[in-house]
């Protein structure tokens, strides 16, 4: 059986053992590497930068939440505006592999600039077993290439630490609580962002309107789990998807794009159950959705696939 406290011991001796220098960590603000942050800096305190890229596929209010959680973790932090660097690496990009390892690689060259002005010596990165397991490698098949694994540069100037990697995301989740970390229970949210939630090309455009979405799909969720009409989902999000059909605004035809929504119940993210929304909430998203976006979306679907034969995100 799993022991979070004898895990946390382990890594924090483990971690002083092999890192003697400085380090740099990549946080995303998710559970995954904020528990590798609290662990770095229990270990190596202020020989530990983390650092936060707004890559401009964060969701809403994302990058002014992650600033509040790590100055309230007391991590030694700085977040870095790379926003245009990465639309343009994305530009015409519509291959969700191709998008993943174009969003890996621009994270590491980021990671390295900062590793170069704070004078680091190693990466660390919050990756975790599903990751590596979907990102293939020996007898194992490509699901999809996790930006941490897959998306890799085959050169690197820094070297690489994963003290998570072993773990399931339960397991992290067992972690984090014990760390003390108030956030344990925040859902899972790609490193790759918004990018694979816009099915087709990622532009600025594309990206606000799956934000919006998303923010609706996730404000409503939370107000019908206060409210006793449903259990909050593990994970619940947005899809844009990159077709348009015909709808109706006021007397004239409309021509307009198409948002998913899903949600889903899992433990470790291996295999996951779509859930069962009632149909008042489902309603209540839709017409949101639909007003929000006026003159943009005109059809909000609901994906009721499990994983498998899906995979919890769309790309």
């Amino acid at each position: 059986m799993f022991d979070p406290e004898k895990f946390i011991t382990s890594a924090i001796d483990q971690i002083r053992e092999r890192i003697k220098e400085r380090a740099v960590i990549a946080c995303s603000g998710g559970v995954d590497s904020t528990v590798a942050a609290v662990l770095m800096s229990r270990a190596i305190g202020e020989q530990l930068l983390t650092v936060y890229v707004d890559n401009g596929l964060m969701r809403k209010g994302e990058n002014s939440e992650v600033d509040a959680m790590l100055s309230e973790l007391k991590v030694n932090h700085k977040i870095v505006d790379a926003s245009e660097e990465f639309f343009e690496a994305l530009k015409g990009v519509i291959d969700p592999e191709q998008k993943r390892k174009i969003i890996g690689e621009k994270f590491i060259r980021v990671f390295e600039r900062e590793a170069r002005q704070f004078g680091a010596r190693y990466l660390v990165q919050g990756t975790i077993a599903p990751d590596w397991i979907e990102s293939g490698g020996g007898l194992r098949d490509v699901i999809k290439s996790h930006h941490n694994v897959g998306g890799l540069p085959a050169s690197m100037d820094l070297d690489l630490v994963e003290p998570l990697r072993d773990l399931y995301k339960d397991e992290v989740r067992k972690v984090s609580r014990t760390l003390g970390i108030r956030f344990s229970e925040r859902q899972p949210f790609p490193g790759p962002a918004l990018a694979i939630r816009v099915l087709g090309e990622v532009t600025p455009e594309a990206v606000s309107l799956v934000r919006e979405a998303n923010a609706i799909v996730e404000e409503e969720l939370v107000r019908a789990a206060e409210a006793g009409e449903m259990a909050l989902p593990w994970q619940y999000f947005a899809v844009l998807l990159p077709v348009k059909s015909v709808g109706v605004q006021g007397d004239a035809r409309a021509y307009g794009r198409t948002i998913v929504v899903r949600a889903v119940e899992s433990v470790d993210g291996m295999t996951a159950n779509y859930v069962k929304i009632p149909h008042d909430v489902l309603e209540r998203i839709s017409n949101r959705i639909s007003n929000a976006l006026k003159d943009k979306v005109n059809r909000v679907l609901y994906d009721v696939t499990n994983k498998p034969p899906a995979t919890i995100e769309w790309e």
